[in-house]
């Protein structure tokens, strides 16, 4: 089975996207087992990623992640995981 180049990179992308999501679940669940409350955990891992991504890329990509994630609050995507009240 041959790949063109973007389907290689779509791959590679989605690899590297399932890597970190298992890095931050990790890292989430120790959060929760030291007794840090979830909206600690989730302050402190939002300033981290846009400070990170400023420092790495611009405003306009920190502010164009910030509107694709409020979209899909909007849309209801996250709709099976909420449990805060």
């Amino acid at each position: 089975m041959e790949h063109g180049s973007g389907e290689i990179d779509a791959l590679i992308r989605e690899e590297k996207r399932l890597t970190a999501i298992e890095s931050q679940t990790e890292a989430w669940a120790e959060g929760l087992s030291a007794g840090i409350e979830p909206e600690i955990i989730a302050e402190a891992a939002m300033t981290t990623a846009f400070e990170e991504l400023l420092r790495s890329c611009n405003e306009d990509i920190a502010l164009g992640l910030i509107e694709k994630i409020r979209e899909k609050v909007i849309s209801g995507e996250f709709e099976h995981a909420r449990s805060c009240h």
